[in-house]
């Protein structure tokens, strides 16, 4: 099965679990019954409003190009624009496969130093973020227009993503979304109210989200008069009209 589509599957039958619902049978076969342990919390971090945390804060990932700068070497170590690989590797002369994706900038620089001064010498270091590679997260559940959304990276959070995602119906239960994140074979999640954060300016609601992340809106299961109630009084009102 296509990795994607057994992540969103797994993702699914998670969410069921969370939410206390019973998980359709094919649903589980699809994920074909693969273990999966699943943990409260993880390293969910708070999303932040100020942009400026992205110099020294962000983290590295898939697709982004990057220059590195040696002092005595104007023109750089012999390759320009380096794009991260979806391993999470950048090949390098001298060093070879790095990987960087998952580091921050200081981080990638000691990193990268060390392994590019065993064949030269390098006074001093810089790592400059040409372009970000594309951010893309899950949103799944009751909200408007479902599906796999890509986020720029200053507004890579659970309020953004869910406003790309039209977002959520009457049917969707608010103050109960899941955030979910795979790491290593675990799958964590974490609960937020977004009612609390529009209504209260609870701003620790609004999570940051990260490439690959899955935000699941549940069904409440309520009856929302205008699509259950009101389509039928409507029907009953023309059939009366046509038969009297």
């Amino acid at each position: 099965m296509f990795p994607i589509v057994k992540r969103i599957l797994i993702a699914l039958a998670v969410a069921f679990y969370i939410s206390g619902m019973s998980i359709a049978p094919a649903l589980a076969a699809a994920a074909d019954d693969a273990p999966i342990e699943i943990i409260p919390g993880g390293d969910f971090k708070i999303a932040s409003l100020n942009t400026d945390h992205l110099i020294t804060q962000y983290h590295l990932a898939k697709y982004d190009v990057i220059n590195i700068m040696v002092v005595g070497f104007p023109d750089g170590i012999g390759v320009n624009d380096i794009t991260i690989g979806p391993d999470g590797y950048v090949q390098l002369p001298y060093a070879g496969a790095v990987k960087l994706a998952g580091l921050t900038i200081p981080q990638a620089t000691r990193l990268l130093t060390q392994k590019l001064g065993e064949y030269i010498k390098i006074p001093s270091m810089s790592i400059i973020i040409k372009s970000y590679g594309p951010r893309k997260v899950y949103v799944m559940g009751d909200v408007k227009d479902p599906g796999i959304k890509e986020m720029p990276i200053d507004s890579l959070n659970v309020f953004a993503a869910l406003s790309a995602a039209g977002g959520v119906t009457n049917r969707g239960r608010i103050k109960h979304i899941q955030v979910l994140r795979s790491i290593d074979g675990t799958m964590y999640y974490k609960e937020v109210n977004m009612h609390d954060y529009v209504k209260k300016h609870d701003m620790k609601q609004n999570l940051a989200l990260q490439d690959g992340d899955i935000v699941y809106v549940p069904d409440s299961n309520k009856i929302v008069f205008s699509e259950d109630i009101l389509p039928y009084i409507s029907m009953y009102g023309l059939y009366k009209n046509l038969t009297d």
